[in-house]
C-alpha cells in the first residue's frame, strides 16, 4: 500500500470517496438528494485547482493500483479563499447560496474528510491514513492536525482520541452538532 498526493486522473475515484463521507452535506449543497447530480458536482470540484475539495488537497492510499481511501485536508486560515469556487459553483449551477459555518480557522490542518472503500473497511485503512497524516503534519512540520466528528459516532471518536486527537470545542455546523478535535504538535501517539 502506497499513501501518496491525489492527481487529476484521480478525480473520479476521489469524488466517489467524498461523496460516501459527505453525502448529506453534498445533498444541501446542491439543493436536492440526487446521487448522480451531487458525485458530478463533487467531481467538478475535484478535478479543478484551488478549492477546498480539489484532487491536489486529497492523500490517497492506493493498493494494487486501485485507490482504497482518501483523506481531505487544507489549511485552515485558506478556508475562505478555497470556499469561494466551490460558492461560485453553487450559485452558477444550482441558484442556491452556499454560507456554511467555518468547520476550521488559521492554525490547524483541517482534515475535512477522510473516506474507505467499503469492501476495505475494518482493515485498518482509516488508521493508517491518520498515522501518516500526523507524522507528516505534525511530527515533520510542528502543524496541528484538526477534525470534526459527530456527536452520534462515538466509534470515531474513540479512535481519534487513541491517536492522540483532543477535544477542544463543541460546533455547529450544517445543523449538526460536532465535537472539534485537534492533534497539536509535541504530543505523542497513545
Amino acid at each position: 500500500m502506497t499513501i501518496r498526493r491525489g492527481q487529476k486522473n484521480d478525480s473520479e475515484a476521489i469524488a466517489g470517496f467524498l461523496m460516501m463521507a459527505m453525502e448529506d452535506i453534498a445533498y444541501r449543497f446542491i439543493g436536492c438528494e440526487d446521487y448522480q447530480e451531487a458525485f458530478d458536482f463533487l467531481k467538478t470540484l475535484v478535478e479543478m485547482e484551488g478549492n477546498q475539495y480539489s484532487y491536489s488537497n486529497n492523500w490517497v492510499l492506493e493498493d494494487d493500483g486501485v485507490l482504497v481511501g482518501t483523506a481531505l485536508l487544507y489549511d485552515g486560515g485558506e478556508l475562505d479563499k478555497l470556499r469561494a469556487p466551490v460558492a461560485e459553483l453553487v450559485a452558477e449551477r444550482y441558484q442556491l447560496p452556499f454560507n456554511p459555518e467555518h468547520e476550521t480557522e488559521a492554525g490547524e490542518i483541517y482534515i475535512d474528510c477522510i473516506a474507505v472503500d467499503p469492501s476495505q473497511q475494518g482493515k485498518g485503512i482509516g488508521s493508517k491514513l491518520l498515522g501518516f497524516l500526523i507524522e507528516e503534519y505534525v511530527e515533520k512540520n510542528q502543524q496541528t492536525l484538526g477534525l470534526l466528528v459527530d456527536l452520534d459516532n462515538p466509534k470515531a471518536k474513540k479512535l481519534y482520541a487513541r491517536l492522540g486527537f483532543e477535544v477542544i470545542k463543541e460546533k455547529t455546523l450544517l445543523g449538526k452538532q460536532l465535537e472539534q478535535m485537534q492533534f497539536k504538535a509535541n504530543r505523542g501517539i497513545s
